[in-house]
């Protein structure tokens, strides 16, 4: 799996009609910055108003997942997302000129095969993993639904559906490496079967379904008559069919074509979580309402992480800014340039570390015998931790610098010696404004807090 954040290099644009509104659609897929994620953005409308692609944002799940935000809705989003967690693409914006994004062939492969004719840009900025840390489970006992994730240091998806159908039956499909998602299931199409064929349409759903777009599974005898009154509510001339099979004989890509197909809505639904997973997920018989029902209960574990975990801390992963990158931004230097490295960056939130050694130049003169780091370091290095989150904000950062305004309810918990490595972590308390910055930083060394502090600081220019 790739550690960096990615994007594309160019704008690139797709068009067609959608599966359920019915609605000709350009959808155009924009290049967008770190930590930026996936978003929607209806340019069709007033104010151009974006959504966040975010299982908080989900109002509707009829045969597809709808997300609803500042007014505007995009429905059937999921093999839209699919295609992106398939590309390990991190952050775009799609551009929508309609309700819905275009169906294509039904599956996600088109989507796929514009945005490679542009590639992909690697950004400076390490991925976000959401590693599953237990065992996570969803069931709907009264339709035999079951999704389980369990922890993985990778993204592996396996699915079971069984229809019951003497043409289906049980189907399973598995993804053992994101990387194969474009040649083993963007291409799998979306399906239903003949006796839910009317009731979409009574539903007012698959105004823009077609055969080209979708298969249709037919699990019994159809008279002349039915297929002609088939054919006109479809639009065609004529349709045909097998004793048992799929409507006007259409060949499926994969004899498991529908399980490969749920495992795509399943990707798309996932994605919703807003950060990329590493875990195996195990779903019996997933849909769009099970899948976001799950997404929930792993945004909330995710919430629950963010507010209480441990920092991990990877020596092996690429920094997000290695020590000279960080010269770069801050305007310190021996001996008072005290991280080494950032290893994670957001809009909100840093986490930087300090391998803590003998040969520091302040440990001769305190404590000399029994070297402890002086507490006044600790939190140097830690507002130059933070320092780093706040210019991150402005456009220019080595053209300004941050200046101490105050520091509050500080406390130091444990001793730190050579030897030992910190972990700084900076959150900002509320957005800045007027250039001032107000965060909350802890320290942890070992997976436990040494000392802890909420800072004030304002972003001057250096010519100020």
């Amino acid at each position: 799996m790739n550690d960096k954040q990615h994007t594309i290099k160019a704008p690139v644009t797709v068009s067609g009609i959608g599966l359920h509104t019915g609605v000709s659609a350009t959808m155009t897929f924009c290049p967008a910055p770190v930590n930026h994620g996936y978003k929607f953005q209806r340019i069709d409308l007033p104010g151009q108003p974006v959504v966040d692609a975010d299982v908080d944002n989900v109002v509707d799940l009829s045969r597809g997942t709808t997300i609803e935000q500042n007014g505007a809705r995009v429905n059937t989003v999921e093999h839209t997302l699919a295609a992106l967690v398939g590309l390990q693409i991190d952050n775009v914006m799609i551009q929508l000129d309609g309700p819905e994004p275009p169906i294509m062939d039904g599956s996600s492969f088109e989507f796929i095969k514009a945005i490679q004719e542009v590639g992909l840009e690697e950004q400076n900025a390490l991925r976000n993993y959401f590693e599953i840390p237990e065992e996570i489970r969803y069931v709907e006992h009264g339709r035999a639904v079951e999704i389980a994730a369990l922890p993985l240091n990778d993204y592996r998806l396996t699915v079971m559906v069984d229809y019951n159908s003497p043409v289906l039956g049980s189907q399973h499909a598995s993804l053992n490496d994101i990387t194969q998602f474009t040649t083993e299931i963007s291409s799998s199409r979306t399906f239903c079967f003949l006796h839910e064929l009317e009731a979409l349409y009574k539903s007012n759903l698959i105004k823009g379904g077609d055969l080209s777009n979708a298969i249709v599974v037919v699990d019994r005898v159809v008279s002349d008559e039915e297929l002609t009154e088939l054919a006109t509510m479809l639009g065609k001339p004529k349709v045909a069919v097998k004793k048992e099979g799929i409507l006007n004989n259409v060949d499926l890509r994969y004899k498991n074509e529908p399980a490969r197909h749920k495992l795509l809505d399943l990707v798309g639904d996932l994605a919703l979580v807003g950060r990329p997973l590493k875990g195996q997920i195990l779903a019996a018989r997933p849909g769009h309402a099970a899948n976001v029902a799950f997404a929930k209960k792993i945004k909330k574990k995710m919430m629950e992480a963010n507010t209480s975990s441990v920092p991990s801390y990877d020596p092996a992963r690429e920094p997000v800014l290695d020590i000279n990158q960080i010269s770069q931004i801050l305007p310190h230097r021996y001996p008072f340039l005290l991280i080494d490295k950032i290893i994670h960056l957001d809009q909100t939130t840093v986490t930087g570390v300090k391998n803590v050694t003998m040969n520091e130049p302040f440990f001769p003169g305190h404590f000399p015998g029994n070297p402890i780091m002086p507490g006044v370091l600790q939190i140097e290095a830690m507002a130059q931790t933070g320092g780093i989150l706040v210019l991150n904000t402005v456009p220019d950062p080595e053209n300004y610098l941050t200046l101490f305004l105050g520091i509050e309810n500080c406390r130091f918990r444990k001793k730190v010696v050579p030897g030992d490595t910190i972990i700084f972590r900076c959150q900002l308390l509320s957005p800045i404004k007027r250039g001032i910055a107000k965060m909350k930083g802890q320290a942890f060394v070992n997976g436990k807090v040494v000392m802890e502090a909420e800072m004030s600081a304002a972003i001057v220019r250096k010519d100020a």
